[in-house]
């Protein structure tokens, strides 16, 4: 479940989710990018960026170990959107994110969850932060995995 949602996510997380569940548009995806334990800034402070690169602007970085790469989750690596009546709300999830054989250097310390409407032409000052986990991990050349709950990432009641 989001530790943090960021103020532009606010009431649209699960509609962002669903665009991209439904292909609209076409090349749309949720990034998940991990941003590094040094220089994080305050939940006060990252929770007013309104875009991947606002986001690392600052003290604020996305981690740069060998292994680690942005992960690009598309209609296919999604479950499909379906609110939970019975229970008033919505849970959304996504798969287990594995890192095969991260090298030491940058501590993690937070995963962030995005939208981009765009991967074929989009840039990060057009990728939208949703919301954030903590996730504090040391990379020592092994795998990293970051477990999703079974609530999902996102629950909005």
């Amino acid at each position: 479940m989001a530790d943090q949602v960021f103020n532009i996510g606010l009431g649209r997380v699960t509609e962002l989710y669903n665009r991209v569940d439904t292909n609209d548009p076409a090349n749309s995806a949720l990034i998940v990018v991990v941003l590094a334990t040094a220089g994080l800034e305050s939940d006060a402070v990252l929770k007013d960026k309104d875009t991947l690169t606002d986001l690392v602007t600052g003290t604020t970085a996305e981690v740069t170990n060998s292994g680690y790469a942005r992960k690009v989750l598309t209609d296919a690596d999604i479950v499909a959107f379906t609110p939970d009546d019975t229970n008033d709300r919505a849970d959304l999830d996504i798969p287990d994110q594995v890192w095969t054989g991260v090298a030491a250097g940058d501590g993690f310390s937070r995963f962030v969850v995005c939208y981009d409407s765009d991967t074929t032409g989009g840039t990060d000052a057009n990728i939208v932060p949703l919301t954030a986990h903590d996730f504090v991990v040391v990379p020592d050349g092994t795998d990293v995995t970051a477990q999703i709950g079974a609530t999902g990432f996102f629950r909005a009641s």
